[in-house]
């Protein structure tokens, strides 16, 4: 093959090596911003210039084939250095540019991130924003987003993360519940209680919770049959409502329905207009939805201008919490 020709599927390789990465037609075409049928007719024209399979293709999934993973391989470093390469120029633009795909949870992002996103886009007008809202934790790789803000103790290592703010879990219920069913004093008394609860796939339905240190006088406060100290406590709950939405779980505990664990971020507007109450405000909730916000993106050397100013923004909006 003269170079002439090998140099006209240079383009091709790129869009193959993305194909390898991301396992699949939609979300490679997604990732370059072009057509799926663009990108199959590159695929099969690199094929046809190779005179090997490179792709295996099934129902469920697109591989590489041996061939493919060869060429993919060979070739992943040199593009990786165009694409630090151009990055590197690019960010010597005075203004951010170019599109930026989010992710966050619904609740969070319907009720802090989108109103920062305003004066974010006034400042940077050549910027543009996709922004996509679930609470199913997307993987950033496969489905092409350049920013993910999740509510964990830890980040991925292979990941970088910016720390946004702290955030908590707090148990809270209406003021009319409280007043019909009773106020719990100590965890164990929720077993007692209809409890509107966050579903994860295989896990119980526990709720986990750190003591106090003591009381004023100096007495450690206790939840456990002998009366001894508990380090942990652990409470199995149930309820007539599970959901995997936290604006769900707070309408049905504004609605009376029972004691909801949820995020500050959530549950703030309703602690502070009297509508929700905490309880057991005492105790830490434990492993529910994560101690901190991060702004997390897949590891490259170079981060985007566009979206340093992004993770900027948004660390200075949400700098104070969510404290009621």
């Amino acid at each position: 093959m003269d170079l002439r020709r090998i140099e006209s599927l240079w383009a091709h390789v790129h869009w193959l090596t993305v194909l390898g990465d991301l396992g699949s037609y939609t979300a490679a075409a997604r990732r370059l911003g072009v057509s799926k049928a663009a990108m199959s007719q590159r695929i099969s024209e690199l094929e046809h210039a190779a005179g090997v399979p490179l792709v295996r293709r099934t129902t469920r999934s697109v591989r590489l084939t041996d061939a493919g993973v060869q060429l993919a391989e060979a070739s992943r470093g040199a593009f990786a250095q165009i694409e630090r390469g151009f990055e590197s120029v690019r960010n010597l633009a005075d203004a951010p540019r170019g599109l930026i795909r989010v992710t966050a949870p619904v609740a969070l992002g319907r009720q802090h991130v989108v109103p920062l996103l305003p004066a974010f886009l006034r400042a940077h007008p050549q910027v543009r924003v996709e922004l996509q809202l679930s609470d199913h934790l997307a993987s950033m790789a496969q489905e092409g987003f350049d920013l993910a803000i999740r509510h964990c103790e830890r980040p991925p290592e292979t990941h970088v993360a910016w720390p946004l703010t702290r955030t908590e879990s707090w148990l809270l219920a209406s003021p009319d519940y409280l007043a019909q069913a009773g106020t719990p004093t100590r965890p164990s008394e929720l077993a007692a209680h209809p409890c509107l609860h966050y579903p994860r796939p295989g896990e119980p339905a526990v709720w986990r919770f750190r003591p106090p240190t003591g009381d004023p006088a100096g007495a450690p406060l206790v939840d456990t049959a002998d009366g001894h100290d508990a380090a942990e406590v652990a409470v199995a709950v149930s309820g007539p409502l599970s959901a995997n939405n936290s604006e769900a779980l707070r309408d049905a505990a504004l609605a009376g329905l029972g004691i909801a664990l949820l995020p500050d971020f959530t549950a703030q507007a309703a602690l502070r207009a009297g509508q929700l109450v905490r309880v057991l405000a005492e105790w830490q909730a434990l492993g529910a939805f994560g101690e901190h916000l991060w702004a997390i993106r897949p590891y490259s050397a170079l981060v985007p201008s566009s979206v340093q100013a992004l993770v900027t923004h948004l660390r200075a909006g949400l700098a104070g919490g969510f404290g009621a």
